[in-house]
């Protein structure tokens, strides 16, 4: 009877394992299926010129360089703005901030912010930094826009981070000497690297490829030189992809798609490497 009821588990367990892998295979597909028409179309334009050179011919020949620097500049302002600011506010409302109503107002309005349209921050940064702060169309005022998009993305992933650190590390760090703060520098932060890092890289991949937010306030459809500055607008690679798919009759398909592939690999580039000091960070852990 027991071996029974043991073989009858053993198949609902093998049974539940192949739903799963089949579950997992039918969600991957889509995706797996994108990249294919990406590489397969878009292969034969990815060349020295492509990726290094200056767009010619309204657009149809050269490169797509410029939107590629762009993007990069784009990205680094938004990182440099967000990620500071996001992980901040995390450590406060994590370790500072009291479990109360005005706390969980702020935590519901995180979580609000962060299902916000992208097309209505692209207007609030129109008229905040294009418009009243004079910033015009610029690499700093899609950078802040782009920026005031990602914050709430961090700050939820890394305060949970930060709270899925056990209590039992501060209570000991405290009892030994440490200041609260030296408790949470040396010991919570390091410990709740990784969820931390992956809430950054989600935000900055949702960053990188938006091109509502900058629409408004970065990017511009053909420049004849790279930028100088920071208040200088910017070529970026979802705006100059968009533009080259409706805007430009006659438009080579395999560079429509190449530009698309460049995109999707810069994506995942930051995914892969996020991945990797995730991985050896959670392997130093000792929990």
């Amino acid at each position: 009877m027991n071996q029974d009821k043991s073989l009858s588990r053993y198949r609902t367990q093998r049974f539940g394992f192949f739903m799963l892998t089949v579950v997992a295979f039918f969600t991957s597909l889509p995706i797996i299926l994108v990249l294919l028409i990406l590489i397969v179309k878009g292969i034969s334009a990815i060349s020295t010129e492509f990726l290094f050179g200056m767009p010619s011919n309204g657009m149809k020949s050269g490169g797509i360089f410029p939107a590629i620097l762009g993007t990069i500049l784009l990205t680094l302002g938004t990182a440099l703005f967000s990620v500071p600011v996001g992980i901040g506010a995390a450590i406060y409302l994590s370790e500072f901030a009291g479990d109360n109503k005005w706390t969980k107002a702020i935590r519901l309005a995180i979580i609000n912010l962060a299902g916000i349209p992208s097309v209505v921050y692209g207007l609030f940064g129109l008229g905040l930094f294009v418009i009243f702060l004079q910033f015009s169309t610029s690499i700093i005022s899609g950078a802040l826009t782009l920026a005031i998009m990602t914050i709430p993305v961090i700050i939820s992933t890394s305060e949970e981070a930060l709270r899925a650190v056990p209590q039992s590390f501060r209570v000991v760090s405290i009892s030994l000497g440490a200041t609260r703060w030296q408790t949470i520098r040396k010991i919570v932060l390091p410990e709740a690297k990784p969820g931390i890092l992956t809430g950054v890289i989600l935000g900055l991949e949702r960053a990188a490829g938006e091109t509502a937010p900058i629409l408004f306030t970065a990017a511009v459809f053909f420049l004849p030189s790279l930028p100088q500055s920071v208040f200088d607008p910017t070529m970026a690679l979802p705006y100059h992809l968009y533009v080259i798919s409706t805007q430009v009759p006659g438009m080579p398909v395999n560079f429509q798609y190449g530009t698309a592939l460049v995109l999707v690999v810069f994506v995942l580039s930051m995914n892969i490497i996020a991945t990797i000091i995730r991985s050896r960070a959670r392997a130093l852990r000792q929990w």
